[in-house]
């Protein structure tokens, strides 16, 4: 499994299935979408108000874990298509974002997740 961007995904190879994981999608993506990963509506607005990463990632942390690691995984296989998936989000790669606090949760539970590099 691995996380990228939209911006990425014209870079995709046909083996890989992209699953968005935000709120609201570009108007042109048509591909999958798993809100249950999207940071609240609440969550964004205030750390677009403040910038506070260290709030935003302990509050998002506390919401994963009341999440069961491995219904996501078999959510997850349900929606593959037993491809590869590739967790989607708007920001790059470098930028603070909340599916790298995903990924995180997946590893740290079992589940190997990191970031999809062009040419894979």
């Amino acid at each position: 499994m691995k996380t990228s961007y939209f911006a990425m995904m014209r870079n995709f190879p046909d083996t890989v299935e992209p699953i968005a994981i935000c709120a609201k999608v570009p108007n042109w993506y048509n591909g999958k979408v798993y809100k249950k990963l999207a940071p609240s509506y609440q969550l964004l607005m205030d750390y677009k108000k403040t910038g506070d990463e260290k709030t935003y990632t302990e509050k998002y942390n506390n919401y994963l874990k009341t999440l069961n690691v491995q219904d996501v995984i078999k959510d997850f296989e349900q929606l593959s298509n037993g491809k590869e998936i590739i967790l989607l989000c708007y920001e790059k790669s470098s930028d603070f974002c909340h599916r790298h606090l995903v990924a995180n949760w997946l590893n740290e539970n079992g589940y190997s997740c990191e970031e999809w590099e062009k040419g894979e």
